[in-house]
């Protein structure tokens, strides 16, 4: 459930900066069918050092899904309709790593009665190394 204290609103001013959601990179998540299960470099810690990884690595859907859940909080029920989502994975992330999404609005553009915003979105680890960057697209009293 959203807080609607954090809920983007027509009010809500370019600059605005979205409250982070944190998670850690639990290898448990990671070799679970639904995000990597297939592939032994997102589970398996001795198949990863083979392949010349320091550790196992998160698929970079998960990151995506924080992203999208620090968004859920945020648009509530208007990020599941006419929204666009957009990333592009620029860093591995390390099993045991601990990961904060972020956003900011870029954009409010007018459209209709409301407007679209244009969130600048990313996620990154507690040195502030950026692993995944986008934006999201969310039309909010249209």
């Amino acid at each position: 459930m959203t807080n609607s204290a954090h809920l983007v609103t027509r009010e809500t001013p370019v600059g605005y900066t979205l409250q982070p959601i944190k998670k850690k990179a639990a290898i448990q998540l990671m070799g679970s069918r639904l995000w990597g299960r297939f592939n032994p470099n997102h589970w398996d810690p001795v198949y990863a050092a083979q392949t010349g990884l320091r550790a196992p690595i998160q698929t970079g859907e998960m990151s995506s899904a924080y992203i999208a859940e620090m968004c859920v909080n945020h648009f509530g029920a208007a990020i599941f309709s006419g929204a666009r989502l957009v990333c592009k994975y620029v860093a591995s992330t390390f099993a045991d790593e601990v990961i904060m999404t972020g956003g900011v609005v870029r954009e409010k553009l007018p459209k209709g009665n409301g407007f679209r915003f244009v969130v600048d979105v990313w996620a990154e680890n507690e040195a502030g190394e950026k692993k995944t960057v986008g934006h999201v697209e969310v039309d909010v009293g249209v």
